[in-house]
């Protein structure tokens, strides 16, 4: 059994190989790599790089013989991905994997999200690939959050757009186990899941976590769409990135992030990490 990871020096890459060493030996497992040099960590773990381009379509296909199972972690291009995902799908079928799984996004086929197109687009390319699938629909990532954590506490506001809307984030850990756990056994052909932390929280809950991490006072201020995005113009945020977090707030206040989906907890066998958690390890 051979097992193909993609993105495999990025951060959800490298945590799914982390995971997945668990479970299965170091020579099964195949790093897909743009720079070998940046890989070298998972080299001396005993783990077969293979170069893997996505903008290099000539380097895919020969880099997928012999594998059985891959996993294509979404690509951060946004914008480009469908393309560049096809040609994935495609190397995959002229190298006859039979399987593969992908890192979507919670309800994909329904979701308000600018960012869920490309997702829609990637599951319906390779449900007529004729490959055996599995779609990882992962919710947002709590990761998201943690950067700001101290810029947030010291100012003693969080600002978003996203009213009183719920958010079942988990880490960027549990989604990795989730993918581990799926590659590493069988069952999951042709399923689709919904992956979502075990616990919900708005803004306003966040503002308070990071506050009682901090052992300061923290609220939350929530703002207009068009003035969240000008405050995020202002501290010098790159345009595509403003329009993502803006989006996300807005659709946050629509139900968007919201699950009440187990599948992420009974594939990892427990309950997600919890942001306060996460945030109390940030700080």
């Amino acid at each position: 059994m051979k097992i193909a990871i993609t993105g495999a020096t990025g951060q959800l890459g490298q945590l799914v190989i982390q995971a997945l060493l668990k479970d299965v030996p170091a020579s099964q497992i195949i790093a897909l790599v743009r720079s070998e040099a940046k890989a070298a960590p998972l080299k001396q773990q005993g783990i077969e790089l293979r170069h893997f381009d996505y903008d290099a379509p000539e380097t895919l296909a020969p880099a997928l013989q012999g594998v059985d199972k891959l996993l294509l972690i979404s690509a951060n291009e946004i914008g480009r991905r469908t393309p560049q995902h096809k040609a994935v799908i495609e190397a995959a079928k002229q190298a006859g994997v039979p399987y593969i799984a992908y890192t979507s996004l919670l309800r994909a086929d329904t979701s308000p999200l600018g960012l869920a197109q490309e997702h829609r687009e990637t599951e319906a390319l390779i449900q007529d690939s004729g490959l055996a699938y599995t779609f990882l629909r992962n919710n947002w990532y709590s990761d998201n959050y943690l950067a700001t954590v101290q810029q947030i506490a010291e100012s003693g506001v969080l600002y978003g757009a996203s009213q009183d809307g719920k958010i079942s984030s988990a880490s960027r850990e549990d989604y990795a186990e989730a993918a581990a756990k799926v590659l590493a056994s069988a069952g999951h052909e042709n399923k689709t899941y919904e992956l979502a932390g075990s616990e919900s929280f708005t803004k306003a809950d966040l503002a308070q976590f990071i506050g009682q991490a901090a052992h300061k006072s923290v609220t939350y201020q929530n703002l207009s769409a068009d003035d969240l995005h000008q405050g995020l113009t202002q501290a010098g945020l790159p345009t595509h990135l403003i329009d993502v977090i803006v989006d996300a707030d807005v659709q946050t206040a629509k139900g968007a992030m919201y699950s009440d989906s187990k599948d992420l907890e009974q594939l990892i066998g427990r309950k997600t990490t919890r942001i306060q958690d996460a945030i109390k390890a940030a700080l």
